[in-house]
């Protein structure tokens, strides 16, 4: 007769452990200790066998039916359930343990590890500009995924993503950097290939544009920095446009810049290579004007990393195209690009008799050979100074020319509201007396 839910749950333990039977070989072992364990005694390849089903009150009566008809279609498919169950067992586990696999060796994972590896003998400020850029760009888009299952698919839509910014030269990076983590897999027995080498960055990136930026003649320079001087837009923007045209410098050399970067007791800023085009070091002499505009910036980020941190994440930098479209809002669109800084003061300063080389040294026009580039980096540095402070002082005297010229025009309008009457001798006008030139202001 079959058991019932009362008859089960009311079986108290004896000396020694009985069965008590439910139906077509399934039953119940009850041990002296008082536990009581499903069991199915069956028969498989002339061999009697006998299955375990759980212990009750765990496994109620109904799953212990219900785990028994189970087994027995199983039997009756010409298949051992114990052996099955056994596979199936085997099958998750080797499963859980993929996916801890996977999970131990996730991109970010191995990508640190890599870091790890990479960044001994490299210069601290380099490792950590490394670094800080997989955690900003990479591991949002990738880093979560098993290092083997990315796909070629999904460099590319990172490196679209950084470009999509205005960063090009970050997008490359991003793609030079990932193929080096997945040639460290590779050869650690972490992945088995590199998707990064089935495509260059020129085969998926726009062409950079480097060349006819546009920019203002020098006559309406003046009116540029004025309008400058004035914007009323966010002040970070305000003073990194200021920064631009004193140090003229590209605009990611500008944007991605790091406070480590500065000393500005020395008044010198270090780029490190992997930020500049020709991966090569650059050195900034800054004038007194610079180092200003850098003091007062030093109050609104000198807390962070980064000197131009973004509007909405503050572990990127700020876009490529703010300085442009607040060039845009003071209506030079078309008409001047933060890149046309540098078009200016090549000119000008060629104009003014400085050397060449020195012009070309600070411009960071070097020769596409990195050994001689490196070493050349640091040359003329005294002269360069003392160039880049005249070309901050040049700037100033344009502003305090603009500054003139509107009040000239303002004298003219007044005179054009006066009220006509009897003619009156003509009262001599006594010039003011020419004030000193006022620098670009610092304020925030």
């Amino acid at each position: 007769m079959p058991l019932s839910d009362l008859t089960v749950r009311t079986l108290k333990p004896r000396e020694r452990a009985y069965k008590v039977y439910d139906r077509d070989g399934l039953f119940l072992l009850i041990n002296p200790g008082g536990s009581k364990l499903w069991r199915w005694r069956y028969r498989f390849d002339q061999k009697e066998k006998l299955m375990a089903l759980g212990e009750y009150p765990v496994v109620t009566l109904a799953e212990a039916r219900d785990r028994h008809l189970a087994a027995r279609k199983v039997l009756a498919g010409g298949n051992d359930p114990m052996a099955e169950r056994k596979a199936t067992a085997e099958a998750k586990q080797r499963e859980i343990e993929a996916r801890e696999r996977e999970s131990e060796n996730s991109f970010e994972n191995v990508a640190r590890k890599w870091w790890g590896w990479w960044a001994a003998g490299k210069s601290l400020r380099h490792a950590d500009y490394v670094l800080r850029r997989l955690e900003a760009d990479v591991f949002p888009s990738i880093g979560h995924k098993f290092v083997d299952a990315i796909t070629a698919a999904d460099i590319r839509n990172l490196m679209l993503l950084i470009e999509h910014r205005g960063a090009r030269d970050v997008a490359k990076r991003a793609h030079e950097t990932t193929g080096q983590i997945f040639r460290y897999a590779i050869a650690h027995g972490i992945a088995s290939r590199n998707p990064a080498a089935d495509f260059k960055p020129k085969d998926i990136l726009g062409e950079a544009k480097e060349e006819n930026f546009a920019r203002v003649d020098t006559k309406d320079l003046p009116d540029l920095l004025l309008k400058m001087e004035s914007y009323d837009g966010d002040a970070l923007t305000r003073l990194a446009m200021k920064l631009m045209a004193y140090t003229f410098v590209r605009t990611s050399e500008l944007i991605e810049s790091e406070w480590s970067e500065f000393d500005l007791d020395g008044a010198r800023w270090d780029i490190p290579a992997e930020r500049m085009k020709m991966d090569t070091p650059h050195i900034v002499p800054l004038s007194r004007q610079s180092v200003a505009v850098l003091r007062a910036l030093s109050l609104l980020t000198g807390n962070r990393s980064l000197v131009f941190p973004g509007a909405n994440n503050k572990q990127r930098s700020m876009s490529n195209n703010t300085i442009l479209f607040a060039l845009y809002r003071l209506g030079y669109k078309g008409r001047m690009t933060g890149h046309g800084f540098r078009g200016l003061a090549s000119t000008i300063l060629h104009e003014n008799g400085f050397e060449d080389e020195h012009i070309e040294l600070q411009l960071a026009h070097q020769k596409r050979n990195k050994v001689a580039a490196a070493y050349n980096h640091a040359k003329y540095l005294k002269q360069r100074a003392t160039m880049m402070q005249w070309w901050a002082d040049y700037l100033d005297t344009q502003v305090a020319k603009a500054r003139g010229s509107v009040r000239m025009i303002g004298a003219d309008h007044a005179k054009i509201r006066a009220t006509p009457g009897r003619k009156k001798s003509p009262t001599p006008v006594k010039r003011p007396t020419e004030r000193p030139a006022r620098a670009l202001q610092p304020s925030v």
